[in-house]
């Protein structure tokens, strides 16, 4: 076969090597952008006079039959082809004839694939916020149902200081919402249109790039043609921003998985997101959560892939960066299959109030309230610390002590100590903004209502929408 770019070559290509260099049976995925970006700049080129007006009616009848049997699978993409920009050309001439090798005029498929990419990207994004959103109100549904749920805070994995259900629940919602953010950054990154930047220096032909950019939804162009086709930073600025948003799904995963075994019993996930064992007939396994946990750790080597793989390269284009869209489209994948199951998940989440409450009964997480109490009589805070922290090291439940015993460290501890060292008076008293009381727990909800209000509404606005 006749390589579209054979011209200067007198050999054809060992067998060995065209497997080795094709990237269409991984790119054929951006079919429906490279099209979307061919028929612009068709357009582009009749306007700047460089087609004539049936030759660009001829090209763009044949990329739209060509996507429609693309869409129909009536479309055999050829690895002899390399990519999936050169299968689509080659299918255009043997559809409408020699006009069609005038549609690569003032383009390169380095500027090609990155204009694909961002196309690509900029769909994927869209889809992956309104995800993001979903799992977000998830989170919020299942905090405000379970708003008075007391719970131990931990740090270190220990017991620390009672918090509410909702309060913690409800870190996620803030995580999830940083996560959203950078999409949206990402967003704004990708939406620059990179065609017309050819193979790395411009063209000499009198194209009109703001006028693609304008057809295809680009706010505006690149800037430099060298950095348009040599770097990579918008896929791994979003790479980075996955990876962030599996670690906090990983991180609320190995939670459940925790809150879920038999110790615990802290949580119920719902059967429809379990599986059992082929030999065990009692277990019921929280695999949903187990690989998503998995799951973070392979998008973050797609992440360390890219970076390794653009770390050396000299400027401009290298045939390395086919090597890019493997990751990206694995990234995506795994992603969106993740926030799409964990709103689900969390969802029809049950929480056991009682045992939450109950794992708190025989701890000291009362001690730093206690040692509030003694500095609001005056006491500093250091000798107030000491003074609860001899209670804790008595090894006895607080319900044991008396005011008697318990004055033999303070005299300032008075009765009102026993409500004290309840955790609803513990949690209640958190009152300062982001704290864990009541109060402030239902106003952060209510702030969260209101982002996730105003973000709906963005969303409608986002490029391409």
């Amino acid at each position: 076969m006749q390589k579209l770019w054979g011209g200067r070559f007198s050999k054809q290509t060992d067998t060995s090597a065209e497997d080795f260099t094709a990237s269409v049976q991984f790119d054929y995925r951006l079919a429906s952008y490279d099209i979307q970006g061919s028929i612009a700049h068709t357009r582009m080129l009749k306007k700047c006079e460089i087609l004539t007006e049936r030759e660009e009616s001829l090209i763009i009848e044949g990329l739209n039959g060509i996507q429609q049997d693309i869409q129909t699978n009536n479309f055999l993409f050829d690895p002899q082809l390399e990519d999936v920009h050169m299968n689509i050309e080659h299918a255009l001439i043997q559809r409408i004839g020699e006009v069609g090798k005038k549609l690569h005029t003032a383009r390169s498929r380095n500027d090609q694939i990155a204009l694909d990419t961002r196309l690509y990207l900029r769909e994927e994004l869209k889809q992956i916020i309104t995800l993001n959103s979903s799992f977000q109100s998830a989170i919020l549904s299942i905090a405000e149902k379970n708003i008075e749920i007391i719970m131990p805070g931990h740090t270190h994995l220990q017991h620390a200081e009672p918090v509410l259900f909702a309060h913690h629940i409800m870190a996620y919602f803030w995580m999830s919402e940083r996560d959203r953010q950078r999409f949206i950054d990402c967003l704004k990154k990708i939406n620059i249109l990179p065609l017309g930047a050819c193979a790395l220096a411009g063209t000499s032909l009198p194209i009109d790039r703001e006028y693609t950019a304008n057809l295809l939804d680009f706010p505006g162009v690149t800037e430099n043609s060298i950095d348009t086709v040599s770097d990579r930073d918008y896929i791994l600025e979003f790479l980075s921003a996955a990876s962030i948003c599996m670690m906090h799904l990983s991180r609320l995963s190995e939670e459940l998985i925790i809150w879920s075994t038999h110790e615990y019993r802290w949580v119920d996930i719902d059967e429809a997101f379990c599986t059992g064992s082929s030999i065990m007939p009692q277990k019921k396994n929280p695999d949903i959560c187990e690989l998503t946990r998995g799951k973070t750790g392979r998008v973050y080597g797609n992440l360390f892939n890219l970076l390794t793989l653009m770390k050396s390269l000299p400027l401009s284009y290298n045939r390395d960066m086919q090597e890019d869209k493997e990751p990206l489209f694995d990234t995506v994948d795994t992603l969106k299959q993740c926030l799409c199951i964990y709103s689900r998940l969390i969802t029809s989440l049950k929480i056991n109030a009682e045992r939450m409450k109950l794992s708190i009964a025989m701890d000291s997480s009362w001690a730093t309230e206690m040692a509030n109490y003694l500095v609001r009589k005056g006491i500093p805070f250091r000798q107030a610390h000491h003074i609860s922290g001899r209670i804790v090291a008595a090894n006895r439940d607080v319900s044991e002590w008396t005011l008697q015993e318990l004055q033999e460290f303070s005299e300032l501890f008075e009765n009102d100590i026993f409500d004290v060292i309840k955790p609803e008076y513990g949690i209640n008293q958190k009152n300062s903004a982001g704290g864990t009381s009541s109060k402030q727990v239902k106003k952060q909800i209510e702030e969260a209502k209101k982002v996730f209000s105003d973000a709906s509404d963005a969303e409608k606005r986002l490029p391409g929408a």
